[in-house]
């Protein structure tokens, strides 16, 4: 394969990798809004990619943590490695989803490979199943074509958003 097969071939999996996030924001009754981080904790992938900075948030306030895609990785990046160093403390094996229940939402936050995780922001009246259901569902479908050349090709177009 040569090299612009290549690269084509990886926007081909960075657009269908956004479809099934837009997918599963569109689909799944109660989710506000998903990020998907890498291990070192970089927004690749957000529902929003046009709000990934803080105060642009078009319908105000409360439709997901402080309206910002970066800061759903922040915490997504945080809550995955704590639950990871309380995992190998506790040798509880790998942790493959946390969900937090809060008055106002729900943060749920699943791995998907080589220590990148999916994070969703949903409604505290979401069915945690649905949602658990459908990020698991996101997870196997994503989970084989996070390449580090696709993680990276995410990370450009992330930039190019901001």
């Amino acid at each position: 394969m040569n090299a612009s097969t290549t690269a084509h071939t990886r926007r081909s999996e960075a657009d269908n990798l956004r479809w099934l996030l837009a997918n599963l924001v569109e689909e799944v009754p109660g989710i506000r809004s998903v990020a998907v981080v890498s291990s070192d904790g970089l927004l690749l992938l957000s529902s929003d990619p046009g709000l990934a900075t803080a105060g642009k948030d078009p319908e105000g306030p409360g439709t997901g943590p402080k309206g910002s895609s970066a800061d759903l990785a922040t915490i997504v990046s945080g809550v995955g490695s704590l639950t990871t160093g309380a995992a190998k403390l506790m040798e509880g094996g790998t942790v493959t989803q946390t969900m937090v229940s809060m008055d106002e939402g729900a943060l749920f936050v699943m791995s998907i490979s080589d220590g990148s995780l999916l994070g969703a922001y949903a409604t505290p009246d979401c069915d945690m199943d649905v949602v658990g259901y459908h990020m698991a569902l996101f997870v196997g479908r994503a989970g084989h074509v996070l390449t580090p050349e696709l993680r990276t090709e995410l990370r450009k177009s992330m930039e190019l958003d901001q």
